[in-house]
């Protein structure tokens, strides 16, 4: 399975998905920027329009036996465990919807298993990023091993994959998990916020009663923190988090509106005139 990335607006080489997983902050601490996946090309069908799906396949079953006997080895086999990975997600589209879930429950242990340190302390965690780049291309089935891992205590600390999870919760556009991406944007970690605007975006398409509800706590927070940077301009703090979201949520804001906006206080004043009309409307 391969997606392109692009970047400043030139598309590059398509590489695996799965090596844009470690791409994507694996064995970092605190990432610095976070960037979602492209959006892969859907797999080839493995039925004719209208012919039932088979299910319960024996070869799923396999791979996913073969998965978990991999990432039962402390991480001596995880370069293994992630070609299987790499297969699981190619059948995850030709697959009926008993083998759906088992993959994507297969993928979620990932997060059950140990991993050592590496030198300097950081967690050898390339597993985890890569299974949480695949389960954002598995929804709805993945939607409650994402939900489950966010936040828990075993990975709380490891903000890399805790954004990965996070951007993945936001591909599954679910509107049931609006909510929960709006509360993770109340985190002590602007990290963790960033990535939560980041996922929102998502929901671009979703109907105007859902975008409106991500709205205003984006723009408010964003204003929020830019007012408290100039009320004190000596607050790192503040500097900190305005300079991690700012650039999100603006970002964000234009996605679910259509309005190109840049300061904090024009979107004030945008959703002051529009929040009661209708978006969808013409001019």
């Amino acid at each position: 399975m391969q997606t392109t990335t692009r970047t400043a607006g030139f598309a590059l080489a398509p590489v695996p998905v799965l090596v844009l997983a470690l791409a994507l902050g694996a064995r970092t601490a605190e990432p610095a920027a976070l960037a979602e996946p492209a959006a892969l090309a859907p797999a080839p069908a493995a039925q004719e329009d209208g012919e039932e799906i088979e299910d319960k396949r024996e070869a799923v079953k396999d791979l996913c036996d073969a998965f978990k006997d991999h990432i039962g080895e402390r991480g001596e086999q995880d370069n293994e465990a992630i070609a299987v990975m790499d297969q699981l997600l190619q059948e995850f589209p030709r697959s009926g919807p008993k083998d759906r879930k088992l993959i994507a429950e297969t993928i979620g242990k990932s997060f059950g298993e140990r991993r050592r340190e590496l030198e300097g302390g950081v967690l050898d965690n390339k597993l985890y990023i890569a299974a949480a780049v695949c389960l954002g291309e598995m929804a709805p089935e993945s939607t409650k091993v994402l939900t489950k891992w966010i936040g828990n205590k075993k990975h709380r600390k490891d903000l890399a994959l805790q954004s990965q999870l996070i951007l993945s919760l936001g591909r599954a556009k679910d509107v049931k998990e609006i909510d929960t991406l709006v509360d993770l944007m109340k985190d002590d970690s602007p990290t963790i916020i960033s990535a939560a605007i980041q996922a929102l975006a998502n929901y671009r398409d979703a109907d105007q009663k859902y975008r409106k509800e991500i709205v205003e706590p984006v723009m408010r927070i964003l204003i929020d923190a830019k007012t408290a940077v100039d009320d004190d301009v000596t607050d790192t703090i503040a500097r900190e988090l305005y300079d991690t979201i700012a650039a999100p949520c603006v970002t964000t804001l234009q996605e679910l509106t259509g309005h190109d906006e840049r300061a904090p206080e024009g979107w004030q004043t945008w959703w002051n005139k529009n929040k009661k009309k209708d978006w969808d409307g013409e001019e």
